[in-house]
């Protein structure tokens, strides 16, 4: 081979490595400004994203209106105090203490029940209080139907009141016709009574003298010292 002809033969193939080059750096410009292009149009992430609020319709503030309690039903239901005033105790039960007097020729309004309609709860005539009277006495009246009335349950219990007898005497009390034991006979000298206020009268001595009157409350107890000859005792 000539030196022509291997000077012709380089020069092509120099010129078809220029060729290859190029189109291999064409390639690489084309695939570098793709990505950049797409980068830019992509949202990019924050690390700690906030919650996005859903957006709401712009609701106005209204200012309440003030508006009246609703009523509370009045029952048409009545007791009435005959023939003598009634006790109003803070329990459906004679073991009660007394609140409150309903005299005689009064009214109340009935606003509730015990289970077994014995007793009646009241509102207590010129008061805030309630309280309850026995239904089953000559001296209580009712005007309605207790039954269709709010039944209430007590879940508290009454404190049980004594007297004890400390007089060698025995005491009768008229209020419960009660005859107390003297204090020979202990322990029955001692006996449970329903709070109240009572006389006491000495039945060892002729024509059954006063010999006290004596208040007793729940939980309370009243000893009795004097008999009806004035001798004054005490309990052991």
């Amino acid at each position: 081979m000539t030196r022509s002809s291997q000077t012709i033969r380089l020069a092509a193939a120099l010129f078809l490595l220029f060729l290859v080059q190029a189109c291999a750096q064409s390639k690489a410009d084309a695939s570098t400004a793709a990505p950049t292009e797409v980068a830019a149009s992509t949202p990019v992430a924050q690390e700690s994203p906030s919650p996005m609020p859903t957006p709401t319709a712009e609701t106005p503030t209204l200012t309440p209106t003030p508006t009246q309690p609703s009523a509370t039903p009045i029952s048409d239901v009545t007791i009435t105090a005959v023939k003598g005033n009634l006790f109003i105790r803070r329990g459906p039960n004679m073991a009660y203490n007394p609140i409150g007097v309903l005299y005689k020729d009064t009214s109340a309004k009935i606003i509730a029940r015990d289970v077994l309609s014995d007793w009646a709860q009241i509102q207590i005539p010129n008061s805030d209080q309630t309280g309850w009277v026995s239904v089953q006495t000559d001296y209580s009246q009712v005007k309605g139907d207790l039954k269709p009335l709010p039944e209430i349950t007590i879940d508290e219990w009454p404190l049980p009141a004594y007297v004890r007898n400390c007089t060698h005497h025995q005491m009768y009390v008229p209020e419960i016709d009660l005859v107390i034991p003297s204090l020979f006979e202990y322990p029955e000298n001692e006996v449970w009574i329903y709070p109240g206020t009572y006389t006491a009268l000495d039945v060892d001595v002729n024509d059954y003298p006063e010999v006290e009157t004596f208040t007793i409350k729940e939980g309370s107890e009243v000893e009795l010292l004097w008999d009806g000859l004035g001798e004054k005792r005490k309990c052991p």
